[in-house]
């Protein structure tokens, strides 16, 4: 990038924004506000939890889905799922912002602490729910073969505060969709 017309050189330049960073940046600040429609100076404290010495926000949409995506978490057990999966949040100390179970997969808004690694919270929630399910529903491991529960795989995805909404809406719609196709 030519810096020629405001400065005669890169080493005037450079000059410039070390002399002028505060400014440089206020005037980024000002464009991301206009522009990006969002206001930095404006931090939402409730979206913010605080731990010690730091303040975090961090969400994730979390998807996984059953062993040969049979649909066997239905007629009172996607129920049950629920509940543990909150029984699992309060031990684990995350909590969970929107949650959908469908027949054949689970839809998870997460919001949980930066100590937490995903992949371990995601083995937590698959480990403790499946062997919970064989437990009470011993029925389930005749269904799949080889006696597993979940597909090994999942989906993690951050999630803003601009796409929150949108991945709330999301979630909550899922049982709508899923209506909507088994009556066509």
């Amino acid at each position: 990038m030519s810096h020629s017309r405001y400065f005669s050189d890169e080493l005037d330049a450079q000059i410039f924004l070390l002399n002028n960073r505060t400014y440089v940046y206020f005037c980024v600040y000002i464009w991301y506000n206009v522009y990006m429609e969002k206001n930095i100076f404006d931090i939402n404290k409730t979206d913010l939890s605080y731990g010690r010495g730091y303040v975090y926000s961090l969400q994730y949409h979390l998807v996984w889905c059953t062993k040969y995506r049979k649909e066997v978490l239905k007629d009172g057990i996607d129920t049950e799922c629920k509940e543990m999966l909150q029984d699992l949040a309060a031990e684990y100390n995350f909590q969970i912002l929107a949650m959908e179970v469908m027949p054949d997969h689970i839809h998870l808004l997460v919001d949980c602490k930066p100590q937490f690694y995903i992949s371990d919270m995601i083995k937590i929630m698959k480990g403790n729910l499946a062997r919970q399910m064989f437990l009470v529903h011993p029925e389930l491991k005749k269904e799949l073969w080889g006696g597993h529960l979940w597909n090994p795989s999942y989906c993690a995805v951050t999630v803003s505060d601009r796409s929150r909404d949108q991945v709330l809406t999301y979630i909550e719609g899922q049982k709508e969709k899923e209506k909507r196709r088994v009556r066509t």
